[in-house]
């Protein structure tokens, strides 16, 4: 039974953190650490569930995908759109590839993991409130209708995610803001850069780590996949309009808090 509950709560936390912009991998490893769970089983099943996440945003843009794909062959806008998205996720799936064993072996080092979500939650919640104040005026409307090179940009801007603590959602909207396109269109273009990013990702750990996980961590898998595909659902519906409303200064704000409150935990720690 502990186990279940586990799994709903990571469930949760992958669903509610996947597409806001405060880390999702800072907030998984922080949670692992409170519930005690040094079980490599439990690091590869937060990347099964990210599947779920994953899922919430296909089953949201369906019809967008959907029209996508069987427009290729004869569509311009169509094959725009995949070209955008092939060269936005190119960035962070090259230097990805060449960093992700440093990464892992330095910055996710048990004796360093916590140190450094902390500093890059507070350094990128000061980053946020700065930069929200000086973002430049939009000149760019349509999430699905961009500049291959503005793609591009946006695209080097997703590999600040690479480092723990630095969320990829949050790297993208507000490197996308700066670039000129409207927060809005941001949002919803990081949501369909999601998919390819966040699959790969996925797909390349579960190669690596995957046998770490039984036919016992079944039933498991299945809970926390569904749990994080509902809530990561909700938050991808209602997360365009709230910051189109409140901008992500609420986040930059939560990213301090929560920093300070981790400091304090390896301080008594």
């Amino acid at each position: 039974m502990h186990d279940i509950w586990t799994a709903i709560i990571l469930g949760i936390v992958e669903g509610l953190t996947e597409f806001l912009p405060v880390s999702s991998t800072g907030h998984l490893l922080v949670t692992e650490k409170l519930l005690g769970l040094d079980d490599n089983r439990w690091h590869v099943f937060t990347i099964v569930i990210q599947l779920g996440a994953i899922l919430s945003v296909v089953a949201i843009y369906w019809r967008k995908f959907w029209k996508v794909i069987t427009g290729l062959p004869s569509d311009p806008a169509a094959r725009h759109f995949a070209a955008m998205i092939i060269i936005a996720f190119i960035p962070a799936a090259v230097l990805g590839a060449l960093l992700i064993k440093t990464i892992n072996t330095v910055l996710l080092n048990p004796s360093r993991a916590l140190p450094v979500i902390a500093t890059a939650w507070l350094l990128g919640g000061i980053l946020i409130l700065v930069l929200e104040r000086i973002a430049p005026r939009p000149r760019y409307a349509q999430s699905d209708n961009l500049p291959l090179w503005k793609s591009l940009q946006i695209g080097f801007c997703q590999c600040l995610a690479l480092l723990p603590g630095v969320s990829r959602s949050g790297a993208t909207i507000l490197g996308a803001e700066l670039l000129r396109v409207e927060r809005k269109a941001a949002a919803e273009f990081t949501f369909y850069l999601a998919v390819p990013t966040m699959l790969g990702a996925s797909v390349y750990e579960l190669y690596k780590e995957g046998g770490a996980l039984t036919h016992n961590d079944e039933m498991l898998i299945a809970i926390g996949f569904v749990v994080a595909f509902i809530v990561a659902y909700g938050v991808v519906k209602t997360f365009i309009a709230f910051i189109g409303r409140y901008g992500l200064k609420p986040f930059g704000w939560y990213r301090i808090a929560t920093a300070l409150a981790l400091f304090g935990f390896i301080a008594m720690h």
